[in-house]
């Protein structure tokens, strides 16, 4: 079984959630993104983001929220992917940047529009009051 390790910003306003769709893809997935060797977490995340959305997340503010783990989209079988999600303050504007195509705010109604690891994180966002049906 081979598992993509990979951290995600998870980023709620009024009952929305950011999300991203990269060029030539038909998912939203949460931003961030794979770890390069001997990155920690949070090097990644702020690295990611910056790369993909402009902006800077300010280290001190990330908070973890969870780990989840489904099939990995547009994968073989078996082929799962984890992710673990964190929470952060950031400055900047957000904008699309690097493979980003779209930046888009959802609601759980959008949620056959995620990848399956997206989803769980989905339901498990709107379990805690935080997502908008």
């Amino acid at each position: 079984m081979q598992i993509i390790d990979k951290v995600a910003w998870l980023h709620l306003h009024q009952g929305l959630v950011l999300s991203t769709r990269s060029r030539g893809k038909d998912r939203y997935y949460f931003p961030g993104g794979k770890r390069e060797a001997g990155e920690t977490d949070a090097q990644t995340l702020i690295r990611e983001i910056r790369e993909e959305l402009t902006v800077t997340l300010t280290p001190e503010s990330l908070r973890y929220l969870g780990t989840f783990e489904a099939q990995a989209h547009g994968h073989a079988e078996g082929v799962l992917v984890r992710m673990l999600c964190y929470a952060a303050d950031y400055s900047g504007t957000l904008q699309p940047a690097a493979e980003i195509a779209e930046l888009a705010w959802l609601t759980y109604q959008d949620r056959p529009r995620v990848s399956a690891v997206d989803q769980l994180i989905f339901d498990w966002l709107r379990e805690q009051g935080q997502l908008a049906d």
